[in-house]
């Protein structure tokens, strides 16, 4: 299933690494497609509105629009977290049952007794309500017309690149920004790992597997930052620094329900 997902966002950033992706956004107010109207439309005029309402302070409407974003997407975000803890919490209790079938199935060669022993794993899996497709693509999928008709806006929103923001040019490149935006989500990568492990629900093999995914992101990010004018890592930066908030904060609260849903499960037999 991290397959999946990591298939999900390797493909959103080959998107927005792609030269023929980078000239759709060059677009102005008379680009036509449902896309452009329902998508990158709103929100070049909601860019442009805050940035007017900021003292055509662009760079600050893009933060605060980024922010925006990532509200409106936390729901999604904050449901496939809380499926995926509850199914790796699941498959780590069967994980000792799974690995006796799965040796077993290594050293049989015959189709009948392979066959037998799939059912028993299917069996297993059904027994403990364990899915694990149940976690999905799907939240992900659905983040992402969102996401790239933001980006979309952003580069195809003529009165981002005639300002500037702090120390740079919003459409010109600046090596800090684009640091700092692969930093942010080099934070995001460790703060999952962390709490990956605090948990105990993953094995060595699948923090390895995500700890070389984790790595690669970041660079990837650096890389399309440096050649990609200021505005555009401006906004990574900012979303990988919510997204690492928004992470802490799913994270704590699914400990302290997991906990009181405990300690409630225990008071219950003591009570009776």
């Amino acid at each position: 299933m991290k397959r999946l997902l990591t298939i999900c966002t390797t493909l959103c950033l080959m998107m927005i690494a792609s030269p023929a992706f980078a000239a759709s956004g060059q677009t102005n107010a008379s680009s036509d497609g449902f896309f452009h109207h329902y998508f990158v439309q709103p929100f070049s005029e909601l860019i442009i509105w805050l940035a007017n309402f900021f003292h055509d302070d662009y760079g600050l409407s893009i933060m605060f629009v980024t922010l925006i974003v990532r509200l409106l997407i936390f729901p999604l975000f904050a449901n496939q977290f809380k499926k995926q803890r509850v199914m790796q919490e699941k498959m780590a209790l069967v994980k000792p049952q799974i690995d006796q079938i799965q040796s077993k199935l290594k050293k049989t060669k015959e189709p009948e007794k392979q066959k037998e022993l799939q059912m028993e794993m299917m069996k297993v899996y059904k027994e403990n309500n364990v899915n694990p497709l149940a976690m999905g693509c799907l939240p992900m999928l659905i983040q992402i017309p969102i996401v790239l008709g933001f980006y979309s806006a952003i580069r195809s929103t003529p009165e981002i690149a005639t300002h500037s923001f702090l120390w740079f040019n919003l459409g010109q490149t600046d090596l800090l920004v684009a640091i700092f935006a692969g930093a942010m989500y080099f934070l995001q990568f460790y703060v999952t790992q962390r709490f990956a492990k605090q948990s105990g629900t993953q094995t060595e093999a699948a923090l390895k597997q995500a700890k070389v995914m984790g790595m690669i992101f970041p660079i990837m990010m650096l890389f399309i930052s440096i050649n990609a004018p200021a505005a555009l890592p401006l906004y990574w930066m900012t979303s990988g620094l919510l997204l690492t908030i928004q992470t802490i904060i799913l994270n704590v609260m699914y400990q302290k329900s997991k906990t009181k849903a405990e300690a409630n499960n225990q008071a219950s037999p003591a009570a009776e």
